[in-house]
């Protein structure tokens, strides 16, 4: 009668940590399900934005290409949520080890990422920007992508140049147009009559500092994004606790269904 007891108490207990875990399984993957609609709506903004952050992004191939694996993985970040919710709650054997193998292979995805943003670090750094910057802008062609692209990074963040104005000397665009300092993206924005704004870009173009933006893009981007980096940063960090308490759940309530 006492074994009786004891194993009827074991398998109670035991149901009710059952119990548990599938909640929290559930909670967890909710979790996921939200993180992937947000990087779904991030992925969305910045291809559809109206305020050309999609033409600076264009700018490296490396940050466009970012755009679309954000979307694919909040695609798969919502569906897996989806199916790990469904998964636990009704507590169904195949959608949880398909959840677990999907999961699992998200997780080593974005290992790798992270290792190769590592490796190629040196794509984003100032000297690979100052380089590309001297070697391919134009200054006036709006048909060239990436011309068009700075002319709108420095209209937008108000700056001129990686560094500072001096990243135009022995540039492509000072051989283009050797009569022109700086290009016309970096002048201050007049709001006087139409003599004194010409007379003010004339001064911006021939070099003088009182009329054009002497602070660089690299600084002033960075500056500008700083906190999204950290947020960024952090949320990335979350993701992959949450998605590693969800593999160990999956595979507890895996194991402890008859």
């Amino acid at each position: 009668m006492g074994q009786g007891e004891a194993s009827a108490r074991g398998t109670s207990m035991e149901g009710d940590c059952l119990s548990c875990i599938k909640y929290l399984m559930f909670v967890f993957n909710f979790l996921i399900f939200l993180g992937g609609s947000f990087l779904l709506g991030v992925g969305v903004w910045v291809l559809v934005d109206p305020t050309g952050f999609r033409e600076i992004v264009a700018a490296n191939p490396l940050l466009f290409t970012g755009v679309y694996v954000i979307l694919g993985m909040g695609g798969m970040l919502f569906l897996l949520g989806f199916l790990g919710c469904c998964g636990a709650i009704r507590e169904n054997k195949c959608l949880l080890l398909f959840f677990f193998m999907l999961i699992l292979l998200i997780f080593l995805a974005e290992l790798a990422a992270a290792i190769l943003a590592f490796i190629f670090r040196e794509h984003l750094t100032r000297e690979y920007f100052t380089r590309e910057l001297k070697r391919h802008y134009q200054g006036y062609n709006n048909t060239d992508v990436f011309t068009s692209t700075w002319n709108a990074i420095m209209s937008t963040f108000d700056c001129c140049g990686v560094n500072s104005p001096e990243d135009f000397k022995d540039s492509l665009f000072r051989l283009i147009n050797q009569n022109h300092m700086v290009p016309e993206a970096c002048c201050l924005r007049a709001t006087q009559s139409e003599e004194l704004a010409y007379i003010s870009k004339e001064q911006c173009l021939s070099g003088n500092m009182m009329f054009r933006h002497n602070k660089g893009c690299y600084s002033a981007v960075v500056d500008y994004f700083e906190l999204y980096i950290y947020v960024a940063g952090a949320l990335a960090i979350v993701v992959l606790t949450i998605e590693l308490f969800a593999m160990v759940f999956a595979m507890c309530l895996f194991r402890g269904i008859q």
